[in-house]
């Protein structure tokens, strides 16, 4: 459903309007984890400012609950941007959170307050508790309840209605609406809090929204049936009413339910962190502490299998780490004394002692979450096509009621007659269809994608998606399955996977993981035994039943007479006393439709790359594989958002596709982007869609049916354009009442509804 749109106010002074308002900022000030301020009882005490841009700048991040719409999100950046003392102001959709920074010089913290307020809208200090998935969960039920209240009502009330319409007499009449009135009286009072606080809010603020047409409607309806049964009239329209209403929170859930399923992937992100590190103190006793305790230069313990809470210099010990939120790549990377790790990786096979370089905001996990919430930010830019029509749709519906009011006024007609048929008016322009075209269509399209094995996350997605002309695509997982697998299987005997799986079984890398998956499908039965000990790094060592030495692992460890090639694949070997080394060769494989998917796109005339963080050479390989010429490898998460941005920049609208936590930031900054089932919950939470199948050609497909979509939505925009044209002269000259304006308004919802439903034709061309 079409959301309240701010008009735009030009906002050159904030002290005289905030003295003829008189609005001041109270309430609650809650805490914030942000550094840059800190909310006491005698208000907000800056404490810090931004050390990347000026120094001199004060920073507030607000929570704006009310705000549903890229234009609500333009007018309010728009208008704090005209005050000179603001340096920026960005709001996040996704978030409901404002950030601003301006000259404290200038103006107060207050002072940006004020100006929200005065804008219309209520906020409050952000902090992350303040907007979750539970508070949005009450918001949707609420909808869903007075949904479900209006519907009940006006199917009663439609009932009573039956004898009416049927010509009875008058006292049966009577009766019967001052039934229908007990009905939905009550039902219109509960259901219609929605529309009444956001007209309220709008009006008090001296701009209009979509919802001040559709709350006076419902307002003037009630009034004149009121008026009409009070007089004993023939007239009564309780049931045009909550019919309508019915019809516009069917509409404002369906597009609620679509918003809710986009989620703040930061905050997942931010799961990553481990919450407690084990210290070791200068008598060399460990102990367990919260990482808010944690102080540069500690040392600290990280024990296999645990999560590195902070950056930290190895200074004793060697072990695996798997990086994969950094690089993408499942195929771990050995670290030894002098090197640097990362708080959110994982240390799988050797303990290490740390010593202590970057804490909280200051360590690279909490850098790709700042990049995160900045690329979530840039999504609020794009205005659906519905809302563009929506802007001038308000003031219009307004201006036109109002004319034939006093039209009617002046042709000489008395003023209960001329407000029907203005109520008429506005019962029959209410954007009902208007605000159906975008979610009728998008739930189709949900229902399609859902068959497919496709999760459509966020509907504006659909439109976005059909604008595309850049298809950017990740390697590991996305392009490939993510998984190692042994290649040259067929060339080792079964005693040679039995002796390997022996000693694989008691690893937890990935390239001893796939032995042990190769063993189990060959159906080999294999042992292991406590002689098992492993070289961190570097491979394991046993005894076989016949008590030879067993080496498996790295080249330089297991076969250091061997020359080592230099090749795009990942490789163990397996050495038994007195005989030759084996060679196992491991290659994560392409998804079986990869080529057949870039071949379409690129048929299509759109621009195919590979963005990757893994080695030059195994992206070289899958490229020439692919015949995609622009690849790159080794990219960080920072890399690989901005080569994103520098190809929107250049006017490219992007499609990302990727499955990896280092993806994230590229993900939520792309025109558009989409995930596999299988790709970390980060990468989930930053893509607008999500492919649960093993067929990468699913992303082509939704490409399809988003080109589709897009047509339909112009159709039914159209449509509901087209209908107000044929039906508003017919209200205006006093030809439909506000019952027969109901209907009406009801039929052109059904057109849309049933337009959208042509997409269903299209799934069966996929």
């Amino acid at each position: 459903m079409l959301a309240c749109c701010p008009v735009d106010y030009a906002l050159n002074d904030i002290t005289p309007m905030r003295e003829s308002k008189g609005l001041n900022w109270s309430g609650d000030l809650v805490a914030d984890p942000s550094p840059w301020v800190r909310y006491t009882n005698d208000g907000i005490v800056f404490v810090d400012a931004d050390k990347k841009t000026a120094t001199d700048w004060a920073q507030l991040d607000i929570l704006v609950p009310e705000v549903y719409c890229a234009a609500c999100i333009g007018a309010i950046e728009a208008n704090f941007k005209k005050l000179k003392s603001v340096k920026y102001a960005r709001l996040n959709l996704t978030r409901k959170r404002l950030t601003i920074r301006w000259d404290e010089q200038l103006n107060s913290a207050k002072d940006m307050m004020v100006v929200l307020e005065w804008l219309g809208y209520h906020g409050q200090p952000f902090d992350r508790k303040s907007f979750d998935s539970n508070q949005s969960d009450k918001q949707l039920k609420h909808l869903l309840t007075a949904l479900g209240v209006a519907g009940f009502a006006a199917s009663n009330v439609m009932l009573f209605s039956v004898s009416v319409w049927a010509g009875a007499d008058a006292s049966t009449r009577v009766f019967f609406h001052w039934i229908s009135a007990l009905i939905a009286l009550p039902a219109l009072a509960f259901s219609g809090q929605t529309f009444f606080k956001s007209a309220f809010y709008a009006l008090r603020a001296g701009r209009l929204n979509m919802d001040v047409p559709i709350a006076l409607a419902v307002l003037l309806a009630v009034y004149v049936s009121v008026s009409e049964t009070l007089s004993g009239g023939a007239h009564a329209y309780f049931d045009a009413a909550i019919t309508l209403l019915f019809f516009l929170l069917a509409g404002r859930y369906l597009d609620m339910s679509m918003r809710q399923r986009a989620r703040s992937a930061a905050e997942q992100l931010i799961s990553m962190s481990a919450t407690a590190a084990t210290i070791i103190l200068a008598n060399g006793e460990r102990q367990s502490i919260k990482l808010a305790n944690i102080n540069l230069g500690d040392k600290i313990f990280v024990a296999i299998g645990e999560k590195i809470p902070v950056d930290g210099q190895v200074i004793e010990g060697k072990s695996d780490i798997d990086r994969a939120f950094l690089t993408g790549e499942s195929i771990p990377e050995t670290t030894h004394i002098g090197e640097t790790v990362h708080a959110g990786s994982i240390n799988l096979t050797g303990s290490l002692t740390l010593k202590v370089t970057a804490i909280g905001q200051d360590t690279l996990l909490a850098d790709i979450i700042r990049l995160m919430e900045e690329a979530e930010r840039t999504d609020a830019k794009y205005v659906r096509l519905a809302d563009r029509v929506a802007k001038l749709y308000a003031p219009a519906v307004h201006v036109l009621a109002l004319v034939t009011l006093i039209g009617w006024l002046i042709y000489g007609l008395s003023f209960t007659p001329a407000l029907f048929i203005a109520t008429s008016v506005l019962i029959i322009t209410c954007p009902c269809a208007l605000g159906l075209a975008v979610p009728a269509v998008q739930v189709v399209a949900s229902g399609i994608l859902l068959r497919l094995g496709i999760l459509l996350k966020d509907g504006i997605a659909l439109e976005k998606l059909a604008d595309v002309n850049m298809v950017i695509f990740d390697k590991t997982g996305t392009l490939t399955l993510g998984r190692p697998v042994l290649v040259n299987q067929a060339q080792i005997s079964d005693q040679h996977i039995k002796q390997a799986a022996s000693l694989a079984v008691n690893s937890k890398h990935p390239l001893s993981q796939a032995i042990v998956r190769t063993a189990t499908e060959r159906g080999l039965t294999f042992v292991t035994n406590d002689t098992i000990t492993e070289e961190v790094g570097k491979g394991l060592k046993g005894l076989d039943d016949k008590g030879r030495v067993v080496l498996l692992g790295k080249q330089d460890y297991v076969a250091p007479e061997i020359k080592p090639t230099l090749n795009y694949n990942a490789e163990f070997y397996l050495s038994v006393a007195g005989q030759s080394p084996i060679s196992f060769i491991f290659e994560d494989s392409l998804r079986p439709d990869a080529k057949l998917t870039i071949d379409k796109f690129r048929n299509a005339g759109l621009e195919v790359a590979i963005l990757s963080g893994d080695r030059q050479l195994v992206v070289e390989n899958i490229a020439d594989q692919l015949q995609i010429d622009n690849w790159q490898a080794n990219c960080s998460p920072q890399d690989k958002l901005n080569h994103v941005n520098g190809y929107q920049k250049l006017g490219k609208k992007v499609f990302v596709v990727g499955d990896g936590s280092n993806d994230a930031p590229a993900l939520a900054a792309a025109y558009v982007s989409m995930s596999p089932g299988s790709a970390t919950d980060i990468s989930q939470l930053s893509a607008d869609l999500i492919f649960q199948s093993q067929s990468l050609l699913s992303t082509y497909k939704v490409w399809q049916i988003s080109k589709f979509s897009r047509g339909l939505i112009k159709q039914n925009i159209g449509l509901a354009i087209g209908y107000n044209m044929f039906a508003v002269p017919i209200a205006i000259l006093g030809f439909a009442t506000p019952f027969v304006a109901a209907i009406a308004m009801s039929t052109s919802s059904m057109i849309v509804t049933l337009n959208a439903l042509r997409l269903r034709l299209k799934e069966k061309s996929l």
